[in-house]
């Protein structure tokens, strides 16, 4: 299998010891709710798939790639994207950051790892960029028991329940693993190995994935998270992932050498991220979204003009402000926000009324409107103080301070942590 496998540290054992990877974080948003997940956006301590210290909008994460292999020591051969959420829940900036990746960097592996609910209809450019290995998450075959790990699916922006939303997810897996084979990527399924209630069910995966052509299969244990609904299961023990393993190779080649990297880990397998990567993961994160326009302005949410005192969801109207020609910053005017009400759409709108924004500067903010004007190049930032001290860190790319003390939505307010990272929600509007 000509697919370069041997300078991929998480597909061949012997590379991991030679080559490291860089896994950009750039996909926030996620579109299945894992009964085991809890994503994380500003965590330095968990090494952990779902966590990352900061999000990257596409631009800003190939000047990190460009710090970060000079700051390493290994060879980086592999660029991935495997979260914080969902790849191709966050089509637009994934496919976008694959195609800066392999414009700047030819020679690069890319890989990218995703539930497969909506990598179908991006395949084909998958290809066409050469992204040689995709990982989809595999946890059931029965939707019976799929059912037990999935509180919700969603497609677009129609959610699924119970044994419909997991039937519906595993007939896209299928496809998805059908057409990455077909288009000759490397494919490897991982499972996540949950004792009571799909332990005695991982040797019928790999079955079902053998006759499907993937190439690798990667039992995982499940890592229990407080606050979580499997939080209170227990950790499969090493006999148990032995004797799984060893069923399922009968199969599938096995992976054992798995070290359930953060969405921005950086450098060999095993090490955690030292200060100067995480120092370049920071300063990449306050570069413009787009490095090619023009936005002078910064907009803040603010009672008097002054201070940084608003939630974002809150605020009633935007200060825009400037650089001043005798230094400092001026505001150039007032502009009023989007009525609550809207949802996400609400967002959108925001995000037009902005145009000439690099950020927004404001007490607290939840996911969505994050990702929402993150998509418009509008980087919001949470910051407290006088309003000049953040501009200044604004416009020298650095991250303002942030409040010891977040600020919390008022009542009715669109952005009410419905979505964000943290909150179990519904599954309507997660971001």
């Amino acid at each position: 299998m000509n697919d370069r496998s041997n300078l991929h540290p998480c597909f061949d054992p012997d590379a991991s010891h030679l080559f490291g990877r860089v896994h950009l974080p750039v996909a926030p948003q996620c579109n299945i709710g894992c009964n085991f997940c809890d994503r994380k956006y500003d965590c330095l301590n968990e090494s952990r798939p779902g966590v990352t210290s900061t999000v990257l909008a596409p631009h800003q994460a190939v000047a990190y790639l460009e710090k970060v292999t000079d700051i390493l020591d290994t060879p980086i051969s592999v660029v991935g994207i495997a979260g914080p959420g969902d790849p191709f829940a966050n089509p637009d900036e994934t496919m976008q950051t694959l195609r800066l990746v392999r414009k700047h960097y030819p020679e690069m592996l890319l890989c990218v790892a995703s539930n497969g609910l909506e990598i179908g209809p991006h395949i084909p450019e998958l290809a066409e960029l050469g992204t040689s290995h995709v990982t989809i998450t595999v946890n059931a075959v029965d939707p019976d028991i799929g059912a037990q790990i999935y509180r919700f699916v969603r497609p677009g922006r129609q959610v699924m329940r119970g044994v419909e939303g997991a039937a519906y997810l595993l007939q896209r897996q299928l496809e998805a693993i059908e057409s990455l084979r077909a288009h000759n990527i490397t494919v490897k399924v991982n499972s996540i190995v949950m004792p009571g209630v799909n332990d005695h069910h991982v040797l019928t995966i790999a079955k079902t994935m053998c006759r499907f052509g993937v190439n690798y299969h990667n039992c995982m244990a499940l890592y229990p998270l407080a606050n979580t609904p499997f939080g209170e299961l227990s950790e499969p023990d090493d006999a148990m992932m032995a004797s799984i393993r060893g069923e399922c190779e009968k199969y599938v080649v096995q992976m054992r050498h798995c070290e359930r990297c953060r969405a921005d880990a950086a450098g060999l397998l095993g090490e955690d991220n030292d200060e100067l990567v995480q120092q370049a993961l920071s300063d990449a994160a306050s570069t413009p979204m787009n490095p090619e326009e023009d936005r002078p302005y910064v907009a803040v949410t603010s009672f008097e003009g002054l201070l940084i005192n608003q939630h974002l969801g809150e605020a009633e109207q935007m200060w825009i402000f400037k650089p001043s020609e005798s230094g400092g910053y001026e505001p150039v005017e007032t502009r009023p926000t989007p009525i609550p009400g809207g949802g996400a759409d609400r967002w959108d709108e925001l995000a037009r009324r902005l145009p000439d924004c690099r950020a927004v500067l404001c007490g607290n903010a939840g996911q969505r409107p994050k990702v929402a004007l993150g998509k418009y190049g509008i980087r919001v930032m949470v910051a407290e103080g006088l309003i000049d001290e953040a501009l200044d860190a604004v416009y020298q790319h650095r991250k303002p301070r942030m409040p010891a003390r977040v600020l919390t939505p008022a009542a009715g307010c669109d952005d009410d942590g419905v979505g964000c990272g943290g909150c179990p929600g519904s599954g309507t509007g997660c971001g």
